[in-house]
């Protein structure tokens, strides 16, 4: 009899494996007792198992999630000794390895990929993989004709192999039947979105849109009384030195004066000269 842990703990993945069942396997608990699960594992492609229908069982002891299962494997598949129990880190050959973390999901996805390893442990068999082929074809089958199959997958007794709810066609790329359709994207130029404030500014390129950084804008101040943002009154910026400390504009407009006064001069003279040579 399960425990109140475990009973709380396998509901709530029955209802998980419902809405997201890992690829290629599929788990149920049974009717009168909880702790006892049967699963179906189909063959991946480019494995040999490829097409096979694969039927086991895991039996979850008392104190689960605290203790790990029993895990065999039923129907004939080159791989494992049929109802026999299997040996590997998430059975209860190896306490020490079990992870109370671990759920039916990961304890189904993890039989999966120690069936399409080579390893070899307690439960498991050697043969070639033209076998294990030979018995994939069969293995619809010899399901469907075994009682504790029937009792188990009523839904999966039809002649034709049904698939399981996940069958890998969005690991493998093909898009699923309830995914929407992708909206085409329009000719025309996309409308430009809003500046998020009036220092703010963005272009748009045929593929992208880039944001600049946000600039802030100096008020220049030409002379006293500018008023800045705070409506505070702004100094004027001191005029640029010379070398020797000098002001350039000041230099500029006293040369310019000077030689105007040069000018002046010349004409003055050239015009006493002119009235001497004249007399």
């Amino acid at each position: 009899m399960a425990s109140k842990p475990a009973q709380k703990r396998l509901s709530k993945e029955f209802v998980n494996m419902q809405k997201s069942p890992p690829p290629f396997v599929w788990a149920a608990p049974e009717e009168k007792n909880i702790l006892t699960w049967n699963f179906i594992i189909r063959g991946p492609p480019d494995s040999p198992y490829h097409g096979g229908e694969y039927h086991g069982q895991i039996m979850f002891p008392p104190e689960y999630p605290f203790k790990p299962p029993g895990i065999k494997m039923l129907t004939p598949s080159g791989r494992f000794s049929p109802d026999k129990k299997i040996c590997f880190s998430m059975s209860d050959f190896h306490p020490g390895t079990w992870n109370p973390a671990w759920s039916v999901a990961t304890i189904c996805t993890g039989i999966l990929s120690f069936m399409l390893s080579d390893e070899i442990t307690t439960g498991s068999i050697t043969t070639s993989d033209q076998d294990k082929r030979t018995l994939a074809a069969r293995s619809h089958t010899w399901n469907i004709q075994q009682k504790r199959f029937q009792e188990a997958f009523p839904e999966y007794l039809e002649q034709t192999m049904k698939d399981l709810p996940n069958m890998g066609e969005a690991d493998r790329g093909k898009p699923s039947e309830e995914s929407e359709p992708a909206t085409p994207a329009s000719s025309s130029t996309a409308a430009p979105t809003p500046a998020s404030s009036a220092t703010s500014f963005a272009f748009q390129t045929p593929a992208t849109r880039v944001a600049l950084p946000p600039t802030t804008f100096a008020i220049p101040p030409n002379a006293r009384g500018v008023t800045g943002r705070a409506g505070q009154e702004v100094a004027p910026v001191p005029a640029a030195r010379g070398p020797n400390g000098a002001n350039p504009d000041r230099i500029e407009s006293w040369t310019a004066s000077l030689g105007n006064k040069w000018g002046v001069a010349a004409l003055i003279v050239f015009a006493v000269l002119l009235s001497r040579a004249s007399t």
